[in-house]
């Protein structure tokens, strides 16, 4: 809408509209800033919790696989390494979060038993087996957090844009635009009684 609108009452009403819903439109952004801020909080916590688990998980692992290479040699732990399969059951879907898309990671559930036999194999070499793949399990939801986390950052620094848009252009600019219009209407009413009470008294003269 041009700030040179001929001032008439159908403007004003438009430009009151137009006003109106720039303000709504602020307090919905400004409201979804701050649930996305909250939620974006809570997952940072979580992922530093993960990660903290991770860094225990992976010393654990990496001891008991040490002590699998005293016990059974280097060589044997990593034939038996090929023997492990790739993870191929990893799905990733979305969910909304006020609108926001947020991956969720999926893993069929599936048999999690060492993949190779008893023979040369030892307790330790199990043991580095399930926390390696505690690991891995803590590392899928990881990235599924930290993801999650990215994607609300973006989507707040974006919504906040919006937000500032409105409050330091928009809003002003049709405040000032109706200010104009109800200015020029109560001159324009002054000038018209004042017309019609200068007739009046021509009439009576």
């Amino acid at each position: 809408m041009s700030e040179t609108l001929f001032p008439t009452k159908g403007n004003l009403i438009q430009a009151n509209s137009i006003l109106d819903l720039s303000h709504q439109g602020y307090e919905m952004l400004d409201k979804k800033k701050y649930i996305l801020m909250r939620e974006m909080m809570s997952l940072i916590d979580e992922a530093k919790e993960i990660q903290s688990h991770i860094d225990s998980t992976f010393q654990a692992a990496y001891q008991a696989l040490q002590m699998a290479n005293i016990t059974i040699g280097i060589s044997a732990v990593e034939q038996i390494g090929h023997a492990v399969p790739i993870e191929e059951s990893i799905q990733v879907v979305l969910k909304s979060v006020m609108g926001v898309e947020i991956p969720v990671v999926r893993v069929k559930e599936k048999n999690q038993s060492p993949q190779y036999g008893f023979f040369r194999t030892s307790t330790s070499l199990d043991d580095a087996y399930k926390k390696f793949q505690k690991v891995k399990n803590l590392t899928i939801q990881l990235a599924e957090v930290e993801n999650a986390v990215y994607k609300l950052a973006d989507n707040i620094q974006k919504t906040q844009r919006r937000a500032n848009a409105l409050k330091n252009i928009t809003i002003p600019k049709y405040e000032k635009i109706s200010k104009h219009i109800e200015n020029a209407l109560e001159d324009k009413e002054r000038e018209e009684f004042i017309r019609l009470k200068v007739v009046k008294q021509t009439k009576k003269q």
